[in-house]
């Protein structure tokens, strides 16, 4: 026998203003199954819950409505009220008011009947719950981190120094990432490097932490608590358990290509370390490039190796490692001058973006601070700087703003003037986003302490005149047409996700947006969070950022982390698919639409399967059924119709 109660809650003025609350308390009073109902102004105060504690006890309730918001905002609150009184949790049911009913409705009149339908079809629902208990599962308390920039540093420092094992894996030899190239940070010009590179010492000397670079990750199974990851060691072709890091067989290698890290502004050896702070600071051998490997002469550097550490011989490797959360911190790259024709299509030599001007203006870049025209080595005297290229343009390139371009330009813009000062600087922009502490006054600085030129309008075309680049634009305020005769351009281009992210988020069973940047749980509420249970997002990964958010954001995730392994063991959700052995024909639907890979066909029985730790509870298996033998936990096809014959009845 149903006894449930039914509460439906004001929500200050977010429900009530919209939905007769009382009405609908006193009309859902005398529908089949309920034996309570009332409306209070905030359910989910402590006097709301105290109310429903009560009232469970008095009454004896064996379910529970609370009519309110989203289930995201407050199921977990009014479950865990419930459960404090003795009713199981998946007895308490939530009917969304608020988002599907009041903020949707203007008429007071059809809102009320709309919210009544809701209430009886939740009722209805309710009514054949089952009183599930969740899953327990162990814990491999040991966390995974993919990215070694500044957001995969913090993380794993953070985990580590919690007292947790930490495996650390970067794709480049060294870890560091973007950070490491540039000049100065906005807003207090402090050097990179010198903040940097103290954290990154401390990951390669942290005994919780186990380094390693060089490597991808190949493939991941499991599910949260118990990941199992397949990592590929590339082939370096030197043995860096040998090798000292003498770079004697770097300078002897007679190969010059263009360097990575320097942004092909200048030349690398084809044997590189990746700059000289690196961590690990051993080098490897670019295989595309090195004169052995691809013709079968030179071998400059074995010959010069004391330690005998080069091995041309070396193959990749795999390892596997075993953890229980996995922190994904695979970062950014800049969109590709080549994509934007009518700003020269990359063909012109003095068009850089605005990671080369960083190189250009480090101390420890190819120019010594210096910038230099990377056509003919001048120092040039009129730089432009165009804002927002490619970002913020729907029409032909992405939506979104890229964030730091604003400040990052003011910055160059201002170390310019210092090393140039007979320099003018211009800036065309859209209009300037100073969203973080002390930005605002950095800007008013550059303006006039340093003499920027700010041009609000957007540049139409630029192109080659003599050794000149003519930038043709437009000042919106004035209404004016503008030609600059500049001697180098620099683009900030829009930031986006890292190559490989979106095979990397395939790998891992996590989403991506249309960009390719990966996605959050809940913007506001669950930022650092996957949808995909185990796995936690750092950094420019999720979204464009500069260095205070990728900071925090990462310790948030590392915090994620240590809350997991706090625990002893992890209790799964237990409303998920479970599937009926006598009526499943092993078509195998639910397989190919499972987001999760929680499902197999069992070879012996031919029937599907399900990995009650893996599936999320998501319903695709049960829509894709054809046959009816994927059924959902309190989500049965059985609840469903009752729902829907509650609205027409």
């Amino acid at each position: 026998m149903n006894r449930i109660g039914v509460f439906v809650c004001h929500c200050g003025l977010n429900i009530a203003q919209t939905v007769d609350v009382e009405k609908l308390a006193n009309i859902i009073s005398d529908y089949p199954g309920v034996v309570y109902a009332t409306n209070y102004i905030y359910m989910c105060s402590d006097p709301g819950q105290d109310m429903i504690k009560e009232i469970v006890k008095e009454k004896k309730l064996n379910g529970v409505v609370v009519a309110c918001c989203s289930p995201t905002m407050h199921e977990t609150t009014f479950r865990n009220t419930v459960a404090s009184v003795g009713l199981n949790p998946y007895r308490c049911e939530i009917a969304n008011i608020r988002e599907q009913c009041s903020w949707v409705h203007k008429d007071k009149k059809i809102a009320t009947e709309k919210a009544v339908e809701i209430v009886k079809a939740t009722i209805e629902k309710l009514k054949l719950d089952k009183s599930l208990i969740p899953l327990s599962v162990p814990i491999t308390k040991r966390a995974l981190v993919i990215g070694g920039g500044i957001a995969g540093i913090q993380a794993s420092l953070d985990i580590a120094d919690s007292g947790y094992e930490v495996v650390l894996v970067e794709r480049n030899q060294s870890i560091g990432g973007h950070m490491l190239q540039l000049s100065e940070t906005f807003p207090t010009l402090d050097c990179p490097q010198c903040i940097a590179t103290p954290k990154m010492v401390q990951v390669g000397q942290h005994p919780k932490i186990k380094l390693l670079a060089y490597s991808e990750v190949e493939e991941v199974s499991g599910y949260v608590g118990n990941f199992k990851v397949k990592i590929r060691r590339k082939a370096s072709f030197v043995d860096w358990n040998k090798c000292t890091g003498c770079g004697l067989c770097v300078e002897k290698c007679p190969v010059r290509v263009p360097s990575e890290f320097n942004e092909l502004l200048v030349k690398r050896k084809a044997i590189y370390t990746l700059f000289p702070q690196a961590v690990p600071n051993k080098p490897v051998i670019d295989s595309n490039n090195c004169l052995y490997l691809t013709k079968g002469k030179c071998r400059a550097c074995e010959k010069n190796c004391l330690a005998k550490a080069i091995d041309f011989n070396q193959k990749d490797t795999f390892v596997e490692e075993d953890v229980g959360a996995i922190v994904v911190a695979t970062g950014y790259d800049l969109m590709d001058k080549a994509e934007i024709g009518e700003y020269g299509a990359g063909k012109y030599k003095d068009v850089i973006n605005g990671l080369q001007m960083e190189r250009l203006l480090c101390p420890s870049g190819p120019t010594e601070g210096i910038p230099h025209r990377p056509s003919d080595g001048k120092i040039p005297k009129e730089i432009v700087f165009i804002q927002c290229v490619g970002s913020r343009d729907p029409e032909h390139y992405y939506p979104y703003c890229s964030k730091v371009c604003c400040m990052y330009v003011v910055k160059q813009a201002m170390l310019y003037k210092n090393v140039v000062p007979d320099g003018q600087a211009y800036v065309f922009y859209m209009d300037i986003r100073c969203d973080g502490k002390g930005y605002e006054e950095f800007l008013q600085k550059g303006m006039e302490e340093n003499k920027i030129l700010y041009l609000r309008g957007r540049v139409s075309k630029l192109f080659k005149d003599g050794d000149k680049i003519k930038v043709w634009g437009a000042d919106t305020l004035t209404g004016r047409k503008i030609e600059i005769s500049a001697d180098m351009v620099v683009l900030a281009m829009a930031v986006v996700p890292s190559k490989g992210v979106k095979e990397l988020a395939r790998k891992l069973r996590i989403t991506a947006d249309d960009y390719g940047f990966l996605t959050e749980a809940h913007p506001k509420l669950r930022p650092v969070e996957s949808l995909t249970a185990g796995y936690f997002l750092a950094g420019a990964a999720q979204g464009p950022k500069d260095i205070p958010d990728v900071v925090a954001q990462a310790s948030g995730a590392a915090s994620k982390v240590d809350s997991l392994f706090s625990q002893d063991v992890l209790y799964h959700e237990p409303i998920i698919a479970s599937v009926d052995e006598e009526v499943c024909v092993g078509c195998g639907n639910c397989v190919d639409v499972c987001a999760y890979d929680a499902i197999e066909l069992d070879l012996r029985t031919k029937k599907a399967k399900v990995n009650s730790a893996v599936c999320e509870g998501c319903g695709a298996c049960c829509a894709a059924c054809p046959s009816g033998a994927m059924q959902h936990n309190n989500f049965s096809k059985r609840q469903i119709f009752e729902m829907v014959d509650a609205f027409v009845r």
